[in-house]
């Protein structure tokens, strides 16, 4: 099986102080466009000495689907003669070499592929497993975060807005991306598997994929100048600082530390003491008794005092609001007859447009003094 590294040069080649020596750079690099030769059954003609085989679960949800699909991936293991086996009772899908397999890699293509199938990805990216440049990674995320709340916003950070952030990364790094439950299924080259699995990592540390986006747009832009493929791209790299400004949440008690004192705290009284300090030590047993049970009393008439006050207040009236008297409105209205009577004598003198006494009497003043000035 051909590894893709030159055969050295006859006569010695690569080695110091001979002839035709080549430098080990040249050595390692790999032309581009060249490719790896297919496997054939020309490189294994006597096939496979055991049968192996792999099986896997899948949800229920995804019954429907791979029962629809299913002559589609028989079809295509059968090309690379892999018998596939399809069980809806146990819910699993297993796949076997047969005698006229001879690539041995096959069996594990397959598996990959009915692991891809059970993830939900569609069988038209998944067959793409089974060619040689194509590899796939499934990414355990569900156990990284403690927090069920926090998983869930971490993992929409990865897909982002209507599936942009997950849709740059896929034209980043040339792979497809299938984010479903606790899993993130890639599939592409094995250079691309690597970027994708350190960004899925990093967002669920809390790292936005947006800054390894960025770092991957300028590798891409990088790569493509001859002269800077041999040297160290960490000066043209941004370098992200991860500021934490979430404050730490005060506890609601304080536990506040006492001043540090080299001696120790006081010892407390005694009983004896206690009594020493009032006098009572030194009185005679009778008279203790006597003060103890003049203490009870006391304790006992107030206690007998208190619980007939609050027995009293069940007897105590309520205090009443004051009763508001009514006025009755008074029907019928005293006619002053002789208020009438004038009224209507001095309508009488009055006549109709005609203005009163005391109003004549003034337009009569000053029409006189205008007379006055003018003579």
């Amino acid at each position: 099986m051909a590894f893709g590294i030159p055969s050295p040069v006859p006569g010695g080649a690569g080695l110091p102080g001979r002839r035709g020596t080549v430098d080990e750079s040249e050595l390692l690099t790999v032309p581009d466009g060249w490719k790896e030769p297919a496997f054939t059954r020309e490189d294994n003609p006597r096939g496979l000495l055991e049968e192996s085989s792999f099986a896997t679960l899948f949800p229920k949800y995804r019954e429907a689907y791979l029962k629809e699909c299913w002559p589609l991936v028989q079809k295509a293991l059968g090309e690379h003669y892999v018998n596939a086996a399809l069980d809806l009772i146990e819910g699993s899908m297993t796949v076997t070499t047969t005698k006229k397999t001879f690539d041995p890699y096959a069996i594990i293509r397959a598996r990959d592929l009915i692991k891809l199938l059970a993830r939900s990805v569609p069988f038209e990216q998944a067959v793409r497993i089974l060619q040689d440049d194509v590899a796939c990674d499934i990414i355990k995320i569900g156990s990284l975060v403690r927090k069920r709340e926090t998983f869930i916003k971490r993992r929409a950070r990865l897909l982002g807005p209507k599936g942009s952030t997950l849709k740059a990364l896929e034209l980043l790094t040339n792979c497809y991306i299938m984010v479903q439950g606790n899993t993130v299924s890639a599939l592409g080259p094995f250079s691309g598997l690597k970027e994708v699995r350190k960004v899925v990592l990093d967002t669920m540390k809390n790292i936005h994929p947006i800054y390894n986006i960025k770092t991957l747009m300028i590798k891409r832009e990088l790569a493509k100048d001859p002269e800077l493929r041999t040297q160290s791209w960490e000066r043209f790299l941004p370098k992200f600082k991860r500021k934490n400004l979430k404050k730490r949440k005060e506890p609601k008690k304080k536990n506040t530390k006492k001043e540090y004192t080299p001696f120790p705290p006081p010892q407390p009284e005694s009983q004896i003491d206690k009594e020493l300090a009032s006098g009572e030590y030194f009185l005679k047993e009778r008279q203790k008794k006597r003060k103890q049970m003049e203490e009870i009393k006391a304790k006992q008439a107030d206690a007998v005092k208190r619980r007939q006050e609050e027995r009293n207040k069940a007897f105590i009236p309520p205090k009443e609001k004051p009763a508001v008297k009514t006025k009755k409105a008074t029907t019928e209205k005293k006619i002053d007859i002789e208020a009438i009577k004038e009224k209507v004598k001095n309508a009488k003198k009055k006549k109709l447009g005609a203005l009163p006494e005391e109003e004549v009497k003034l337009k009569m003043a000053a029409d006189e003094k205008k007379k006055k000035k003018k003579k």
